[in-house]
């Protein structure tokens, strides 16, 4: 949707790091891949592999964008997405991937409040100091937010 309006190409991390299966794939390889799809003068990038890229990334983003949304509502979109007849057409999904409700994903939603706000804030805070980070805190920020890319 935003790479639509801003005309700008978007980079799903997924697909350039998991292989069919969700099977991982190696860190260099990784790099080198968002290196490569990060070689323009601007894009989107959706998905976050801080710890894997986030040195790539951050120091050339010009603005981050964090969606904050209740664990609630973040597991039940999660579960929503495991169901939906649609999601093999989906960019972000690795090829020969769905999305299922594994342990693992259902853990890292459940815990984000807990381990996964506190990393990804010091990450931010180290790899992007000078970068605008907007935080979009529930459904109606985020709608605010669409609407006011000029489209």
């Amino acid at each position: 949707m935003l790479g639509a309006r801003l005309g700008l190409p978007v980079v799903h991390l997924d697909p350039l790091y998991y292989g069919a299966g969700w099977v991982h794939g190696d860190a260099a390889t990784f790099r080198r891949r968002v290196t490569e799809a990060l070689a323009g003068d601007a894009w989107i990038v959706d998905g976050a592999f801080l710890s894997l890229v986030g040195d790539i990334t951050l120091p050339r983003a010009e603005h981050v964008i964090w969606l904050e949304q209740p664990r609630w509502r973040a597991l039940a979109r999660a579960l929503a997405r495991c169901i939906d007849p649609r999601q093999a057409a989906r960019a972000d999904l690795p090829a020969g991937c769905r999305d299922t409700p594994s342990r693992e994903m259902l853990a890292d939603i459940w815990s984000f409040e807990r381990e996964g706000r506190p990393d990804l804030e010091r990450r931010l805070a180290t790899l992007a100091p000078a970068t605008s980070i907007q935080r979009l805190r529930g459904d109606r920020a985020v709608a605010a937010f669409v609407q006011s890319i000029a489209g």
